[in-house]
């Protein structure tokens, strides 16, 4: 399927992680916050731009990003959650109804965007299937703050044969509008991740024998900056539902 006809059926009210889904097309983070905070938000993710790697900003009120395609951000992506002072109160299949005159769309790149690559490359991905997604973790690293926003960084882990890390390093690395290179390989706890504590219990955990936990930069830093703001309202994608852009990823 296209991404459109993915769109077109997220619209519909099909709810599903977009892991797998469209290979070779861009993925991406999506958070809609007030224009009165939108430019220290903009500078948070160009501060934080291994995380927040900035794909599109939106004009004030406009659920449309032309340059990544032809949709309805209030409708076309598989679920989103509401903030409200900071903190995520509800998931919604759209935002129509919630949707602000002041609100200001940006799309960050997500690190779905190249599994396929890593596939492709040969790399054994076993979080890489239709309904199945990598995991993502709290770490005690900070962020660099600007204005009200700061928060620590978010990584994503994806447990890799030992034999392909390197591999793995080598394909990301000429993806950076999608977080690039890890930022960390091995010990969990280096970076102060805690694998019995998931976000949002989303995504493998596990290491087999003959895999090294790898961890990219996470696009869910962004939600962390927004409770770090406390902002009174802000909508976000739902973790693992992202918004399948038109454009084709940097390798295509």
């Amino acid at each position: 399927m296209t991404p459109a006809a993915w769109r077109a059926q997220f619209r519909a009210g099909d709810i599903r992680q977009t892991s797998a889904l469209c290979p070779g097309y861009v993925q991406a983070n999506m958070a809609f916050v007030p224009e009165a905070v939108a430019d220290d938000f903009e500078t948070f993710l160009r501060r934080n731009s291994v995380a927040c790697p900035l794909l599109s900003r939106g004009r004030r009120g406009d659920p449309a990003l032309p340059d990544l395609g032809d949709f309805d951000l209030r409708q076309d992506l598989p679920l989103y959650r509401l903030f409200e002072d900071g903190q995520p109160v509800d998931l919604q299949p759209d935002i129509v109804s919630v949707w602000r005159d002041d609100l200001v769309a940006f799309a960050i790149g997500c690190s779905l965007t190249f599994e396929a690559d890593l596939v492709a490359a040969g790399v054994s991905l076993r979080c890489h299937a239709p309904g199945v997604s990598c995991s993502a973790f709290d770490t005690t690293i900070p962020n660099v703050a600007a204005g009200p926003f700061g928060g620590n960084l978010v990584v994503s882990m994806r447990s890799i044969p030992s034999s392909q890390v390197q591999l793995a390093c080598d394909v990301t690395r000429a993806h950076p509008d999608s977080h690039g290179e890890p930022i960390h390989i091995g010990d969990p706890a280096a970076i102060g991740v805690d694998f019995a504590h998931p976000i949002d219990g989303l995504g493998l955990t596990d290491v087999e024998p003959g895999e090294t936990p790898v961890f990219w930069a996470c696009g869910v830093t962004m939600e962390r900056a927004i409770s770090s703001a406390r902002l009174p309202f802000a909508i976000t994608h739902a973790p693992g539902h992202m918004l399948i852009t038109d454009r084709r990823s940097q390798s295509q």
